[in-house]
């Protein structure tokens, strides 16, 4: 395959979900760095975040939608409004921002963030015997 080919499946449009997944990762703040021992995460449903770039500069809040083929994430507070005046999600590209809190309910989050490998579920390895 060509080249040009490739990179336009793996970083462009044609991409598949799960690459463009991966890219919807965000710094995580010093505090956060220091405990789980990373510089990033993927962003989350129920993480809290703050923009610090753009015109959202300094907005703290909850992610509420992350839209993985876009590379945005939609935080509760961050609205727009149309011409009709009707209120929407406005999106924030996930490299804007930096996470100040994560969501771990999901006891698989969990363990990959903290480094453990996960227990149970249909990624776990059979036991030997």
């Amino acid at each position: 395959m060509k080249p040009t080919k490739m990179r336009k499946r793996q970083f462009g449009d044609d991409a598949p979900l799960h690459a463009l997944s991966a890219r919807v990762g965000g710094h995580l703040s010093g505090d956060l760095r220091k405990k789980y021992g990373r510089r990033s995460v993927r962003i989350g449903v129920g993480d809290a975040i703050k923009v610090v770039r753009g015109v959202y500069k300094g907005i703290t809040g909850r992610v509420v939608r992350v839209r993985p083929a876009r590379g945005t994430v939609m935080v509760e507070g961050i609205k727009s409004e149309k011409s009709k005046g009707e209120k929407f999600d406005m999106p924030i590209h996930a490299s804007n921002v930096v996470v100040t809190s994560l969501n771990l309910d999901d006891g698989w989050r969990r363990a990959r963030i903290e480094g453990r490998r996960p227990q149970g579920g249909a990624g776990a390895a059979a036991p030997a015997g």
